[in-house]
Formats: C-alpha cells, structure tokens, sequence
C-alpha cells in the first residue's frame, strides 16, 4: 500500500503550500485538537499566520465511538445526523447522556489549551479550520457552526485528506474546502499516513506556546 503523506508534519506543508496560493486575506489558522494542531503548525508557518484551536468534539454511535453520529463545539449546542437518529433509534436519556460526556471533555480542553478563555471576535479576519483528516465531518461542521456567530470574513476548511463528498456535505458550512486527496472510499485517515501516532495534550500545549 503506498501513503499519501509520511506524517502530519509533512501534510501540514503540502496544505500549507497550497493554501499559500489562494493569497488569503488576514488568515488566522484554527487547529482541530489533536491531530490538526501539527498539521495547522505547519499551515501557520508558510503563511506567517497566527495560530489558535478550536474545540469540537465527535459524538460517537452507542458501541461505536469512532463513527460519528454528531458533534458539539464552544457553543455547546449538540448537532446530531438526522439518518443516524433514525438508524440508532437513541432515546432521549442516552442521547442527552453523549451530550454531557462529550460537554466535559470539551470544557476541559477549553481549560487546558487555552485557560479557559473563549475565541475572541473574529470579524474580517479569514478563518482556516485545518484537520488531520476527515471522515464523517460531523465536527468540522459543528466548528463552522460556531465560527459563524464570531463574524469572520471567510470560513474556510482545509485538510490532508477527506471523502469525496466533502464538498456537498459541508458546502452550507463553509465558504471554501481545499481537500489535498479526495476518496470515494474513505475507511481511516490514518490509514493514509505512514506515521500516525496519537498526538498528547504535551504535544498540543507545546505548539499553543509558540503562539500564545
């Protein structure tokens, strides 16, 4: 099997590299945590941006927790997938149940990345929400949801690599996706890296510190 990228360092810079055509207008990069905070490094770095996170967190299918099923960011206002709804047939306790588990672990990386302090007013900046990798999308979507109340000129999603639906899913939530490798069949993104360790809170606060 061949890879696309030899680790997120080196898919930061391909993304970065790309991103640098488009010329943006006062961009600010904003990492998904963990695994987007390496890549955003390296974005920030070719762009001579600042860099920040923002939190989303995945709501995962009940014996399933890396499917999917929903999302919630800062604003903390869960958003589920209409068809996973159905399919699962969650009832309200156990759904209401996810959405308090996941409400922790987003207040605590709130607390750890950035002490506690809410993004600030984005108005005419452009906005780069950079990712790893997607899947599902059902947290970069719960970032835009919550990126549209802080007023930024341009909402823009760039990642590695991502299904080739990507554009017709999210088209409602940003103003432009660059998606550097595009598949139909989309099973892990990890599988598309040779490198693909889990990135720690030590890793993340150790980059956050070179733009705080």
């Amino acid at each position: 099997m061949s890879f696309f990228f030899e680790n997120r360092a080196e898919a930061g810079r391909q993304l970065g590299q790309t991103l640098a055509r488009l010329q943006l207008t006062r961009p600010l990069i904003l990492a998904l945590p963990r695994g987007g905070v390496v890549v955003g490094d390296e974005v920030a770095k070719i762009l001579h941006a600042p860099m920040d996170v923002v939190i989303a967190r995945k709501i995962g299918a009940p014996g399933n927790p890396e499917f999917g099923i929903g999302s919630i960011s800062e604003d903390e206002k869960p958003h589920f997938q209409s068809e996973s709804l159905k399919y699962f047939k969650l009832e309200n306790g156990l759904k209401d149940f996810m959405v308090l588990e996941e409400k922790g672990e987003l207040r605590r990386r709130i607390e750890k990345y950035r002490n506690g302090k809410p993004l600030g007013d984005m108005s005419g900046r452009t906005i780069v929400v950079v990712d790893d990798g997607l899947a599902t999308g059902v947290t970069a979507e719960a970032a835009a949801s919550y990126l549209r109340t802080l007023n930024p000129a341009r909402l823009i999603l760039a990642v590695p690599v991502g299904p080739t639906e990507i554009s017709t899913k999210l088209k409602n939530s940003f103003d432009q996706i660059v998606c550097l490798k595009s598949l139909e069949n989309l099973q892990s993104v990890g599988m598309w890296y040779r490198e693909f360790e889990q990135v720690e809170d030590s890793e993340v606060l150790e980059v956050l510190q070179k733009y705080h």
